[in-house]
């Protein structure tokens, strides 16, 4: 399976890290090892001084596609989670001022927390989801999906055209405003619609 993430997908998010807002959604990918399912432990890497957390709504692609038009996009989740795209803030600064690829700073072990999935039937409109992000009891991240610049149907759409999506691929949406860094002991919390879905602690 795969695991597709959406950088820079919220404009707030954009403007705290200084960066561009992209004409096409910004797309990089994480290995099946970056996942942590069940609650288990997030270990910081000896490798960074700065690691964040990103929350994030993800979906699960239910059936095989290619080139898949917008319109039909919506047939092909039906699950839907959250997860946490945590980021070597420091890594990713050295490796963006050389001009050079992500993902020593995105896709480590473990870098992928997730949620158990619920069915995308239990929500009115996948365009309208609270979601927040709890650091030690206290609110750090929360966002809408609303406020997507690139919506999920489209999204779906765009990652067909270049790879073939499988049934059980994952894909990270992007993350709101108040990215900030984790340390040993931080007890993290997500929820989606006010309903508790991953908790795990940093170690």
């Amino acid at each position: 399976m795969k695991i597709i993430c959406i950088g820079r997908n919220y404009v707030d998010h954009i403007h705290e890290l200084q960066n561009a807002i992209p004409e096409d959604p910004v797309i990089f990918q994480k290995p099946d090892t970056a996942l942590l399912k069940e609650g288990a432990a997030f270990y910081l890497p000896d490798f960074s001084q700065d690691v964040h957390h990103e929350v994030e709504i993800v979906v699960k692609i239910s059936k095989m596609g290619k080139n898949i038009d917008e319109k039909f996009a919506h047939k092909y989740y039906d699950q839907v989670g959250i997860g946490i795209d945590f980021t070597a803030r420091d890594l990713q600064s050295k490796l963006k001022t050389k001009g050079l690829p992500w993902e020593l700073a995105k896709a480590f072990d473990g870098s992928a927390p997730i949620s158990d999935f619920v069915s995308k039937a239990d929500f009115a409109d996948m365009q309208d989801i609270n979601f927040h992000l709890e650091v030690n009891g206290e609110t750090r991240q929360q966002g809408n999906t609303s406020l997507m610049l690139f919506k999920i149907d489209y999204i779906i759409s765009f990652v067909s055209r270049f790879f073939t999506l499988k049934t059980g691929d994952l894909i990270f949406t992007g993350t709101p405003k108040g990215v900030g860094p984790v340390k040993a002991g931080d007890k993290l919390t997500a929820f989606v619609e006010g309903k508790k879905m991953l908790e795990f602690e940093v170690k």
